[in-house]
């Protein structure tokens, strides 16, 4: 990982946007590992935080389209094709199905913090003929939120940031899905009281 972090070092925010972008088109680049980086060297250069929130929740929805747009055209026989070929993605992808009939399209948000689903997600929802507008809609929300929180990481902790990764990693199983209920609850509370307040007054 050496190299990355060079690499990532001499190019600055480019390079970390590209990075982002790949690991949502599922190159094997792990998140948890280049957005917090990229949240410390964002702060080191002085990029508003922000800023780099919205550029790197654009650059994964660059990259999970790509996926989608994969899902989409090859539809289940190619994702039958990609299980066979590479036997490790079948637990990914049987995860993300198994998600996507029982959430349907609200999945695509909360399954930015869910491990394993979260990789595969733009493949089944492309399969699955989600439409455009609902994925990029439902992705957005997700990424930016998922992007903030380890991005944060590294751009408020900076030095300590490989730490609390280790921490998170050890404990992710537990912490994300607790995440994703909590995001999904303030979602819910937010539209209750939007809705609540376009009621009719009772005379």
């Amino acid at each position: 990982m050496k190299w990355l972090f060079s690499f990532l070092n001499s190019y600055g925010m480019p390079a970390m946007l590209l990075f982002i972008l790949l690991e949502y088109a599922c190159f094997p680049v792990s998140s948890e590992i280049v957005l917090p980086f990229c949240g410390a060297l964002a702060a080191r250069q002085g990029v508003f935080y922000p800023l780099l929130i919205l550029l790197s929740a654009i650059a994964g929805l660059i990259g999970t389209t790509l996926c989608y747009g994969i899902g989409r055209i090859g539809g289940n026989a190619l994702l039958e094709r990609i299980m066979k070929r590479f036997p490790k993605t079948r637990r990914g992808l049987e995860t993300s199905f198994t998600y996507f009939r029982k959430r349907g399209a609200q999945i695509v948000l909360l399954g930015r913090f869910i491990p394993l689903c979260r990789t595969y997600l733009g493949f089944v929802a492309g399969a699955m003929r989600l439409p455009l507008p609902v994925y990029l809609s439902y992705s957005f929300i997700g990424i930016f939120f998922w992007n903030a929180l380890l991005c944060g990481l590294g751009y408020f902790l900076q030095d300590n940031w490989p730490m609390v990764t280790s921490w998170y990693t050890r404990y992710k199983n537990i912490l994300l899905p607790v995440l994703a209920i909590l995001l999904l609850f303030l979602i819910s509370a937010k539209f209750g009281k939007k809705e609540g307040k376009s009621l009719p007054k009772k005379h």
